[in-house]
Parts: structure tokens; sequence; C-alpha cells
């Protein structure tokens, strides 16, 4: 997002002085050192150019994608279209969908918890690592077809798929308080 500005901030670290330190003719003591590596260098630049073949010939809008219908608390129905290979928990995010995930998708609480409310396609899911399970058994009203949104991955056999929100969450962090997606 700002690696534009890396080569100004490689020129400003080289100015910065070393705590402690005085400026030597407005030269920084370490800063010789790091303008030697960086003419080293070159002028080489970064670059955020995706490589990989999801975003090749047009990006996102040829991604594959399924549709999934969310039914939150209140039995409200909504149906989005997920790119193949997307989390639950991040599409969710994307749709401003209800689903809390407190840990970002690092499977560390049960915020994201669903229930895939067809055993069909539950049973086309991968199954559940044991850190999975570990975090369901926390889950508030968990079910034989419960899972962590975070680790439900979009796969073309998953279309048409439906996912109910429970009632709450144990977010064990902060009652109440439902964060926003980064």
């Amino acid at each position: 997002m700002f690696l534009h500005l890396l080569p100004r901030l490689r020129l400003r670290i080289a100015q910065w002085p070393m705590p402690g330190s005085q400026f030597l003719g407005g030269r920084s003591y370490f800063g010789a050192a790091l303008r030697q590596y960086l003419h080293q260098m070159g002028n080489h630049s970064f670059s955020t150019t995706a490589t990989n073949k999801e975003h090749e010939g047009g990006g996102e809008q040829n991604r594959e994608k399924i549709s999934v219908t969310f039914v939150g608390k209140d039995g409200e129905e909504k149906t989005i279209r997920v790119p193949v290979g997307m989390s639950m928990l991040e599409a969710a995010h994307e749709n401003d969908i209800e689903l809390e995930g407190a840990c970002e998708g690092s499977l560390a609480c049960s915020t994201c918890h669903v229930i895939v409310m067809d055993v069909g396609y539950y049973n086309k899911l991968e199954d559940p690592t044991d850190e999975e399970n570990d975090m369901l058994d926390l889950a508030f009203a968990l079910t034989e077809t419960s899972r962590l949104g975070c680790q439900v991955i979009a796969k073309p056999e998953l279309d048409g798929m439906r996912l109910a929100l429970p009632a709450a969450t144990r977010n064990f962090a902060v009652d109440g308080y439902v964060p926003k997606p980064h």
C-alpha cells in the first residue's frame, strides 16, 4: 500500500542520527554504511504486482465465484458471491455480514462460528483440524455441523451453501464489542 514511499524512506533512514550520537558533518552514525549498501543495490524498486494465477488476465472479475447464503440471527437471509479460495469470514466482512472474527482468522477464538445448514455441504468440507475443534469446543450453540468461518474456504462444490449465524458468540476478550474488519 505504501511501497511507493520506500525510496524516500530509505533516504530519510540514511539521514537519521543514531540515538546518543552526534552528527558528523551532517552525516549520521550509520548513514554511510547504509548509503553504501543502498548504492550497491542500485535503484531496485519494490513491486506489489501480483503473479499468482487468480490475478492474471483481469484480476478478481475473472475469478470463479460461488453463491453462499448467510442466515442472520434474526432469520434474515443474505446471498452473496464468494470467490473460490476465500474464507467465509473474509467474505462476510467484505459484504457487511455480522460475523465477528475477533482473532482475524488465526484460529485463536470461536467468534466466527457458523452452522452449515445442509449436511450434504458439511460433508464436502475438509475435516476440521484439531486446532479448529479445540476452538469449536468454546463456541456458543455448538451443533454437529458447526465450523469456524475462517476455516471454511470457498470451492466450486460448495456453490449454494447456506450458513447460519448463531444467536451469540463467546468473545472472552470483550463481550458485546463488534470489531470492524481490516
